[in-house]
């Protein structure tokens, strides 16, 4: 197992779907964000061209194999997480569906083709790069939560140029975002089609957003039914542990 890791890395579990992944307590580590975008997001169970941008890890396209046969490239700006993502991917004997690439987000079309991908998925940074936030993080978990080399509006633009006609994105986000995440797909030509709020548990505020749009589709928006993270017993409701843990 030692061959597989580095500095403080650890191989977790992926329950549901059967999978490990690589990951490091002061580099990154994935989020429920990530298992709530994986499974909200629509995937072709068979054929078709995916990619994941702000792969960090490689947890969104791990995710996602476990749902489709489809290819998945992840696309990762920063070495050392896209290493992590690479070994990760090599692991689990994957490396025939997913590929992972060291790359900026921002033009990645042009490197691995304009308009030609089925579905684009994207956990981007949350929070505006301003000094005073980022001051106490490491570089790592700053750029990946922070907005200092990818802004809201440069992913949703990089997935609108990767997509086809009547290809699917799928954003997950924080609710305060709302307004500036459809305004950037709508200014993308991506129209949002789903929308799913995240709960702590019932009574709180919404604390995620998970958002799906077609590029060039019409105008027809769902709301879904709320998600809730956790029951009144303080234990995760049975939807979300189906997610990390799969069906009994």
């Amino acid at each position: 197992m030692e061959q597989w890791l580095k500095d403080d890395e650890r191989l977790d579990y992926l329950l549901a779907e059967d999978l490990r992944i690589i990951q490091s307590p002061s580099v990154f580590s994935f989020s429920l964000d990530a298992v709530l975008l994986a499974r909200f997001s629509y995937v072709p169970i068979k054929k078709g061209k995916i990619v994941d941008i702000c792969s960090g890890n490689g947890a969104i396209p791990l995710f996602l194999s476990a749902r489709t046969d489809a290819e998945i490239i992840g696309v990762e700006l920063q070495e050392r997480l896209a290493d992590m993502a690479t070994r990760s991917v090599l692991f689990n004997n994957l490396s025939d569906q997913i590929t992972i690439r060291q790359a900026d987000a921002k033009g990645i079309a042009k490197e691995i083709g304009s308009e030609k991908f089925d579905v684009v998925t994207c956990n981007p940074p949350y929070f505006p790069a301003n000094g005073a936030s980022e001051k106490n993080l490491k570089e790592h978990l700053a750029i990946a939560r922070h907005e200092i080399h990818l802004t809201l509006e440069e992913a949703v633009q990089s997935a609108s140029e990767l997509l086809k006609q009547g290809g699917k994105a799928a954003f997950v986000h924080r609710p305060g975002r709302l307004l500036d995440i459809v305004t950037a797909m709508r200014t993308n030509r991506i129209e949002p089609k789903r929308i799913r709020f995240v709960y702590p548990k019932e009574g709180k505020e919404a604390n995620t957003l998970l958002i799906e749009g077609i590029k060039d589709g019409k105008p027809d928006l769902k709301i879904l039914p709320p998600l809730y993270v956790y029951g009144a017993d303080g234990k995760y409701t049975q939807e979300v542990k189906e997610m990390l843990y799969g069906k009994e």
